[in-house]
């Protein structure tokens, strides 16, 4: 009524009242009446805003990308951007009067575009894919180095790239590239998996030689070991042999000394008797023979002298016409000459025969 009207900004709002082209107030969260047809009331949002955004990119190999991510900003100097941009409201609808509040977003988008594709002209597309946080990092930087930025009274507060996509044929192309990394390296892995098998089997299998080896040499000592134990041996056997064939052969010079001494006891004996027998033939040699016939009968066998008769008989046989002997006789005779033999038997060195 008669042009007064009320108006009240939240907080995060900054309210600039201008009368008659001069500034009246300013400040947040302002509420004030004012008189409509001398006032113009400039409203600039201080709160954070989140801005995304997707744009096509170029690298250095030429190759198009597509960037996705959000900015976030706020205003610090409300005056300074109320300065440059229009953020005037309706005395009546309370809406901006330009479009500039909402090309605010863009112009900060803008910015990070061009500072981006001055990276991206730095970079392979590879590179590109990998550098996420480098981008991000030195696109903060510009922002905050940025004149347009800093004229219009912004603070970047972060920004973040959600994704970098390349073309799909693009994309086909390096998954086929990695797909196929892949399978080298998974061919690779098999390969030095097997490798590693079969050094495993030529590390084992080298201990199995080497537990063979270890077994053949102790089973040579042990074979050594038993031969030097049998060449003892038989060494000892060979020197008890020859102990015993030393013995035997002093035992056969003892003996061959023994029948030497026999035999020169003998011969001496002999010779003795000889020497004996040819003083006994000296003295006899001049007596009649039937005269030492009677001496050899003195104490002989009555058997013997009736076969000695007989023997004188049978030399005079051409002389006797009639002889009777009587069986009785002849058989005394026998029985006194088998007994005489058994006699001569039992007395007889068996040991010397």
């Amino acid at each position: 009524m008669f042009g007064i009207r009320f108006i009240k900004v939240q907080p995060t709002t900054y309210l600039l009242q201008y009368n008659r082209g001069r500034s009246k107030r300013e400040g947040r969260g302002l509420a004030f009446f004012y008189f409509e047809p001398f006032t113009s009331l400039v409203a600039v949002p201080m709160e954070s805003v989140d801005v995304p955004f997707i744009f096509n990119q170029i690298t250095a190999d030429f190759q198009s990308v597509t960037l996705q991510g959000q900015v976030t900003y706020r205003v610090i100097d409300p005056k300074q951007l109320a300065q440059l941009l229009n953020f005037t409201l309706d005395s009546k609808t309370r809406n901006y009067l330009s479009e500039d509040p909402q090309n605010l977003p863009q112009r900060v988008i803008n910015s990070v575009q061009v500072l981006m594709q001055n990276e991206l002209n730095q970079l392979t597309l590879r590179e590109t894919l990998k550098s996420s946080s480098l981008l991000v990092q030195n696109v903060l930087t510009g922002l905050g180095n940025s004149k347009e930025i800093n004229s219009l009274g912004l603070e970047v507060l972060g920004l973040s790239l959600l994704a970098i996509s390349p073309t799909p044929e693009t994309a086909r192309a390096l998954e086929a590239e990695m797909r196929e990394q892949l399978l080298k390296e998974a061919d690779q892995a098999i390969y030095s998996r097997r490798n590693a098998a079969v050094e495993q089997e030529r590390a084992i299998r080298e201990n199995e030689l080497d537990t063979e080896i270890a077994v053949e040499q102790k089973q040579r000592q042990v074979r050594e070991t038993q031969m030097e134990a049998e060449r003892s041996i038989k060494e000892k056997e060979r020197l008890i042999l020859d102990e015993g064939m030393t013995g035997k052969i002093a035992l056969e010079k003892r003996n061959r000394e023994l029948v030497e001494l026999t035999m020169e006891n003998a011969k001496c004996e002999a010779e003795t008797r000889a020497y004996q027998l040819g003083i006994i033939m000296k003295v006899f040699g001049g007596v009649d023979a039937k005269v030492l016939q009677s001496l050899a009968s003195m104490n002989m066998n009555p058997s013997r002298l009736i076969a000695l008769a007989f023997r004188d008989l049978a030399a005079n046989a051409e002389r006797i016409g009639h002889l009777n002997i009587s069986p009785d006789l002849l058989s005394e005779l026998i029985n006194s000459e088998v007994k005489s033999n058994v006699s001569n038997l039992d007395g007889l060195d068996l040991d010397r025969l």
